[in-house]
């Protein structure tokens, strides 16, 4: 059972700084303790763990209007931050975690401020069928957090202009743009602000936690910690990566998430390969590539070792099922 809960209030604007202080926060969490973590983010892409940048982002566009590119610990899509949106993370041990518990908490808190607000799917949270809310997730050891976006007044011009959703995606949403598919919760009532929004989430966290919010400042943590937090969150090799020469690239999209394989082949086997996803399962899109490098590159063999890959959820046995039978059709 949890015995306290925190809140805090995040005061930067700096995304790679305020990526360390959610991880700092996942590693500093107590046993028996749920922390609610706000915070903001300037102009800023930030992309799934194990998506392409390239594919994902205009980089170019946003860094020459002095935005900035991020990449998360959790899977899921790309989406665009300005400071007309507010985030959240819930960061608990694996024992408390309780995903529904945490969405009444955003549910309840925009029903304060007399919009009416629903869960749709595993990872977004709508009004009137329109998305102000993606959702992603993420576990380390007995450590969880669950985060996502709140759109208040967000740019949506911005939103639509960094952001380069595939056309699959859309489509197997039903819609035409990324700038459909989202909405502001100002648009359903104009007076609305960031603060108001968080004095209600306040609200709501101790209503359904029955307890009193134990307040945290950013400035209490440990800021040698965050520093080396910020440096690897903004480093070129975790935003971008290595750029891989590859000869062979195949591409899906499962109801689960789009996946881009892209493939290094000497002599028939396969020497390297990257996996892009947006995935919620990052931990398994990261196992996989371990798993099939150094197979013969044809369907048999792959699929016999994508069997070997282990499965944690049934969710991931379902995924590695959809891999083994897109591979056994595939053309390589």
């Amino acid at each position: 059972m949890i015995q306290e809960i925190k809140y805090i209030d995040g005061s930067s604007y700096d995304p790679y700084l305020n990526l360390a202080i959610e991880e700092y926060l996942l590693e500093n969490a107590g046993r028996d303790t749920c922390i609610l973590y706000l915070w903001q983010n300037e102009n800023t892409v930030v992309i799934g763990k194990n998506q392409n940048p390239w594919k994902e982002c205009r980089i170019r566009e946003l860094e020459q209007d002095g935005g900035h590119l991020v990449r998360r610990l959790s899977g899921g899509g790309a989406v665009f931050h300005d400071l007309g949106n507010l985030n959240f993370t819930f960061l608990v041990n694996k024992n408390h975690y309780d995903l529904d518990k945490q969405l009444e908490v955003i549910l309840s808190g925009v029903k304060k401020l007399g919009i009416h607000a629903e869960k749709s799917g595993r990872n977004d949270i709508t009004v009137s069928d329109r998305k102000f809310s993606g959702n992603a997730f993420y576990t380390r050891g007995e450590k969880c957090y669950h985060h996502g976006t709140l759109l208040v007044h967000a740019d949506m011009e911005k939103l639509s202009k960094y952001l380069q959703v595939s056309k699959d995606k859309l489509a197997l949403k039903g819609v035409d743009s990324v700038k459909s598919r989202v909405t502001n919760l100002s648009e359903y009532r104009a007076d609305l602000t960031i603060d108001m929004l968080k004095e209600k989430l306040l609200e709501a966290l101790e209503e359904t936690y029955g307890c009193k919010a134990v307040f945290c400042r950013q400035e209490d943590l440990d800021q040698e910690a965050l520093s080396e937090g910020r440096k690897k969150f903004s480093s070129w090799d975790w935003l971008y990566g290595r750029n891989m020469d590859f000869q062979y690239e195949l591409s899906k999209r499962f109801v689960w998430g789009n996946v881009i394989w892209q493939f290094q082949v000497n002599s028939g086997i396969i020497q390297d390969l990257q996996l892009f996803s947006d995935s919620m399962e990052p931990d398994l899109m990261d196992r996989i590539p371990r798993y099939i490098k150094g197979s013969r590159y044809e369907n048999e063999d792959i699929c016999n070792k994508l069997d070997q890959v282990p499965a944690e959820t049934q969710a991931q046995s379902a995924m590695i099922k959809d891999l083994k039978e897109f591979f056994a059709a595939a053309e390589l």
